[in-house]
């Protein structure tokens, strides 16, 4: 018999809010069902009664919390820990963006207050992509691994789709490329690689009041060395990544979110035949990510970030971010 779908409810309605709700309504249906949304502004609540008329609207996150098994935690991140508190208090389960918070005194506390009972949306737990990596990395496509790069790079920040979000994507309290988009890529070292530790970081901040432009750091991911860079205004692309983890067999990496590729023999790429392009594979790795949560809800084993692991990344970035240059 099939278990009915846990009752979803969503607090933001942001970008993120919004993708979610999107995936959950159409990919989804049979594992959440959406209890309601809300967001403080009406101008994001009437498009969200816009775009999804039979969605409940509810007036304020108390009463999102009551009508919820799982709470969805889309709004900024200095108030995620507030949010995520009084869904717990109320007994239900948390699954929150990233990052956890922004402070991280505050999170670690957090942390060892929630106990298994929240998870965070690193959608690389869920990606078909890194399934691809680890796949090959197991049938020895890397050899024994002798390290992980990791480059990101923009066009401007925020990118393009998120300028209306620019108040506080591009503040140094709650935004940046770093919490934004790096975070994504520490999550994967630690889960392919191990905890993260051994820091060493620079970020430079050119314009006053704006978020970090450029970062370098060198790390460790199980004992790998990790080496990461991160630059605004080096690319025309409105969003460059790869993550790569090389051995003395080979090299396997991920490139723009979702695209698997090996390196052959004569150095050239070749990509995993069942790869897509993110916007094309994000709707079916985020099925997977509300299967997660639907398991999380029922208190079984899943495989969504755990709430550790989202606190040693915020740990490092947040490191990172302190680590002014000059």
């Amino acid at each position: 018999m099939t278990a009915a779908p846990v009752a979803l409810g969503i607090v933001g309605a942001g970008i993120m809010g919004e993708r979610l709700l999107g995936a959950a309504l159409s990919q989804a249906s049979d594992v959440v069902r959406i209890a309601g949304i809300w967001d403080p502004s009406a101008e994001a609540m009437a498009r969200i009664a816009a775009a999804f008329p039979g969605v409940p609207r509810l007036d304020g996150a108390a009463a999102v919390i009551a009508a919820c098994d799982c709470l969805y935690i889309a709004s900024p991140p200095s108030s995620h820990l507030a949010h995520a508190r009084a869904a717990l208090a109320a007994g239900k389960s948390v699954f929150c963006e990233k990052p956890l918070a922004v402070d991280v005194a505050d999170a670690r506390a957090f942390v060892a207050e929630a106990g298994g009972k929240g998870a965070v949306n690193f959608p690389f737990a869920s990606s078909f992509g890194v399934a691809a990596l680890q796949r090959w990395i197991g049938e020895g496509a890397v050899g024994t691994p002798r390290g992980i790069t990791i480059e990101v790079a923009f066009a401007t920040w925020p990118r393009s789709w998120q300028r209306d979000a620019a108040g506080w994507l591009d503040g140094t309290a709650q935004g940046g490329f770093t919490r934004e988009v790096v975070s994504h890529f520490l999550f994967l070292s630690r889960r392919l690689g191990g905890p993260l530790a051994g820091l060493e970081a620079t970020a430079e901040y050119p314009e006053p009041g704006k978020s970090e432009r450029r970062i370098a750091a060198t790390l460790t991911a199980g004992g790998l060395p990790v080496t990461l860079s991160g630059a605004v205004g080096t690319t025309e692309k409105d969003d460059h990544n790869i993550w790569m983890i090389e051995g003395d067999a080979g090299a396997v990496r991920l490139r723009d979110w979702s695209i698997a590729e090996r390196r052959m023999e004569d150095g050239s790429w070749q990509p995993d035949p069942n790869a897509l392009p993110n916007e094309k594979m994000r709707p079916l790795v985020l099925r997977r990510q509300l299967e997660g949560v639907a398991a999380l809800v029922r208190g079984e084993a899943f495989h969504l970030a755990t709430l550790a692991e989202a606190l040693e990344v915020q740990e490092m970035v947040e490191a990172i971010l302190a680590s002014r240059a000059g």
